[in-house]
């Protein structure tokens, strides 16, 4: 049973409330913003909640158990503080969302009501529709290690420990010319093997997109620059001149490890793991099964 702060219930008591309702939500890249449905501004726990911006919520669904609660929290894009821009390019997705239900005369007079996380945004118009995610949400998420042959480590993290910040691993390009809303040509990546970035990670170093990333599909050298080609456009146009960073890309399996990074004592999968052919097989005379390393 919920217990609320006695000022509140006390408020709730009466033959009249003065409440609205306060969002916070902080960004992954540490911005703090703060709305309420209020028509003027209030300010509690350090954040300044912004009137009038727009932001309402629909119905919230709460299940019993281990259920994803559900809600949908609905705004304008009409606060300087939320622009299409950064709606577009991501800068909220999984950010999280606190609401509050406020006695807008006393604002020490508040309940929290629940804690999440922002999903799926999709917009329409002058305003967006943002998923909102129960912290149960969490639950869905793979947690521990994962018994399969392909490594479960992230390329350069403390379980891999290979340096992306060595050169032979990152490099320094410029957009030349563009091809498509997915190919590039670009300097500064001579003496790279083809497809060596694969899979590898792009960051955005100025231009309409700085400080976007996304990964690399492909990199080819042609006549004296080289092609890259994303896995998804960019949100904003890319232009001649636009600068990058590049970090090398890893396909998980044990031989990429081995032979490009060196590193296949730190190898986080299972290689001897046998496949479902493998599983499925049957003795046919031709092949020693004698407990040799099937991978080495």
């Amino acid at each position: 049973m919920r217990t609320l702060d006695p000022g509140l219930r006390a408020h709730l008591d009466g033959t009249c409330t003065t409440l609205c309702y306060c969002w916070k939500v902080t960004r992954e890249d540490g911005l703090v913003l703060g709305f309420t449905d209020h028509d003027e501004p209030l300010i509690f726990g350090g954040t300044t909640f912004e009137a009038l911006s727009g932001f309402q919520s629909s119905a919230a669904e709460t299940k019993l158990g281990l259920n994803v609660d559900t809600q949908e929290v609905v705004g304008a894009i009409s606060s300087e503080k939320i622009t299409e821009e950064d709606l577009i390019a991501g800068r909220y997705d999984n950010a999280t969302i606190e609401i509050w239900l406020v006695n807008w005369q006393s604002v020490s007079e508040r309940e929290f009501l629940r804690k999440g996380s922002l999903g799926e945004i999709s917009r329409e118009d002058s305003r967006f529709t943002a998923e909102f995610r129960s912290l149960t949400n969490q639950l869905d998420q793979t947690g521990g290690r994962r018994f399969m042959p392909l490594c479960d480590a992230v390329l350069g993290d403390g379980r891999c420990s290979v340096s992306l910040a060595a050169s032979q691993y990152s490099a320094s390009g410029t957009i030349l010319s563009t091809r498509s809303r997915l190919i590039y040509q670009a300097s500064g990546l001579a003496g790279f093997a083809n497809d060596w970035f694969a899979r590898g990670r792009l960051l955005w170093t100025s231009g309409n997109n700085i400080n976007l990333a996304v990964e690399l599909s492909s990199n080819r050298a042609e006549n004296g620059s080289t092609s890259i080609q994303l896995w998804k456009p960019m949100p904003f146009d890319v232009q001649s001149g636009d600068a990058f960073t590049l970090t090398a890309g890893c396909d998980k399996s044990f031989d990429t490890c081995k032979e490009k990074f060196s590193n296949h004592l730190n190898f986080r999968g299972f290689p001897h793991m046998p496949g479902n052919d493998f599983s499925l097989s049957y003795v046919d005379g031709s092949n020693d099964h004698d407990g040799t390393p099937l991978v080495k």
